[in-house]
């Protein structure tokens, strides 16, 4: 591998480790399905029907935009939030590369196991 595909290998990783990890808290995984929707959502509908402060809201959507999974556009004084789902796009490829993986190395095993 050259030393360009092992640097953006890298920053790639880093991308998902990121997206991963924004997707780890429960609040944020809540607030992406909200979002989920294809609509626009300002804070103040975001924190209807829960105890969440407006602040904790906003800090929450500062972590998932900095994952690159929401979007932020202005419209007037109000903030709308977008879902980004290109991020996620990216996981899934990783996940199914590590399930084939692990699919691959359990098919050998068997193969050990069984003679």
């Amino acid at each position: 591998m050259s030393p360009r595909n092992k640097a953006h290998a890298g920053t790639r990783l880093r991308s998902q480790a990121h997206a991963f990890a924004a997707l780890g808290d429960e609040t944020r995984l809540a607030l992406v399905v909200k979002l989920a929707d294809g609509q626009p959502h300002s804070i103040s509908r975001l924190t209807r029907c829960t105890r969440l402060t407006r602040q904790a809201v906003t800090k929450h959507l500062r972590v998932l935009e900095s994952a690159g999974l929401v979007r932020n556009a202005r419209a007037g004084r109000e903030s709308l939030f977008e879902f980004n789902p290109q991020p996620i796009l990216g996981l899934r490829e990783y996940i199914n590369l590590v399930s084939d993986e692990w699919d691959q190395g359990l098919a050998r095993l068997r193969i050990l196991v069984e003679r």
